[in-house]
């Protein structure tokens, strides 16, 4: 008989209220998001975060979400919230992404856009994972752009593929079939509006990812 794919790995990013958080856990999220960029329209105040992410069940991952911030202010911020994993959101160089995996575990994103090449991800060799996300200029994130999915699966031979960038309940599917990465994120496709979540659309996200499985 044929076996079924290895349970694909889901992280809501963007989580801003414990409502929200609450329904992407139950449903089966690994990973929760907290964006500390303050130019997003998905910002949380550490206050604000950690009033949450103090609820958090085991086994569910709070990820710090930062944007060219110091290595050494990341570092604070991470340990004043116990966070278990940071992403760096931004232009940090390979040093910096270093600096931090020093003391966290990271995610380094990166933006997929014009002139991309996947052989520039092998500069960040001490990153844990790496974040694919669509590119749209002056935007971190959020964008609700897609990139090519078969990029993302020749991209595995450099580490953990994390897929990004308008990935929603109608596409995510065929995104994981065709990628195939170590997790998924998403964030703008499950939202009634910028950093509130659809509760529909999170339950109709789960359902597709778990159609893709068979």
């Amino acid at each position: 008989m044929p076996t079924s794919r290895p349970a694909t790995r889901v992280k809501i990013c963007g989580i801003t209220t414990w409502d929200d958080a609450r329904l992407s856990i139950d449903l089966g999220a690994s990973a929760l998001g907290f964006n500390f960029y303050p130019s997003s329209p998905r910002a949380i105040s550490p206050a604000d975060a950690w009033n949450i992410i103090r609820r958090l069940p085991p086994f569910v991952e709070a990820v710090g979400v930062f944007v060219n911030w110091p290595p050494l202010v990341v570092d604070a911020l991470a340990r004043a919230l116990r966070l278990q994993t940071v992403q760096l959101h931004g232009g940090e160089s390979p040093e910096e992404v270093a600096a931090v995996a020093q003391s966290h575990r990271v995610i380094k994103a990166v933006k997929v856009g014009p002139g991309f090449r996947v052989a520039s991800l092998s500069r960040y060799r001490r990153a844990d994972a790496i974040l694919l996300d669509g590119f749209a200029r002056g935007l971190h994130g959020g964008t609700g752009r897609t990139l090519d999915w078969n990029l993302a699966r020749s991209a595995r031979r450099y580490g953990r593929i994390i897929l990004a960038g308008g990935l929603t309940p109608e596409n995510i599917a065929e995104a994981i079939r065709v990628a195939q990465p170590y997790a998924v994120d998403v964030c703008s496709g499950v939202e009634s509006r910028p950093g509130r979540k659809d509760p529909a659309r999170l339950r109709a996200l789960f359902g597709a990812i778990e159609s893709a499985r068979e």
